[in-house]
């Protein structure tokens, strides 16, 4: 078992038990109301249970946090993108420079002997 798996479960598990448990104690349902002119009796509303209004919004929560991090970042990733394409070049130029003094070695004339 890896150290990951284990962390997901020490974390993961409680964390399901909370969640199972407040779903339990919030089964009322709650009118959604998506008329802020008429409160009293909007003309779009939607009846959920107290625990699916709470547990949707901190998704949507952290779908727009992730979304707006992932935003955030892209400078970041256009950066890295450019410096593996120059990493690449130069590696590409670096082995083609190597096989060139290869080449060049191979093609140049022994040196003479010195007799002793």
């Amino acid at each position: 078992m890896t150290l990951r798996r284990l962390l997901g479960g020490l974390i993961g598990v409680p964390l399901a038990i909370v969640i199972v448990l407040f779903a339990v104690a919030n089964r009322q349902d709650v009118v959604v109301g998506f008329d802020p002119f008429a409160p009293d009796a909007p003309a779009l509303s939607v009846t959920l249970p107290l625990f699916a209004v709470i547990l949707v919004s901190l998704m949507a929560g952290v779908v727009v946090g992730g979304v707006a991090s992932w935003l955030r970042q892209g400078k970041w990733r256009k950066e890295a993108k450019r410096r593996r394409v120059e990493t690449s070049r130069l590696e590409a130029e670096k082995e083609a420079a190597r096989r060139e003094v290869a080449s060049a070695r191979v093609a140049l004339p022994a040196p003479p002997r010195h007799a002793a």
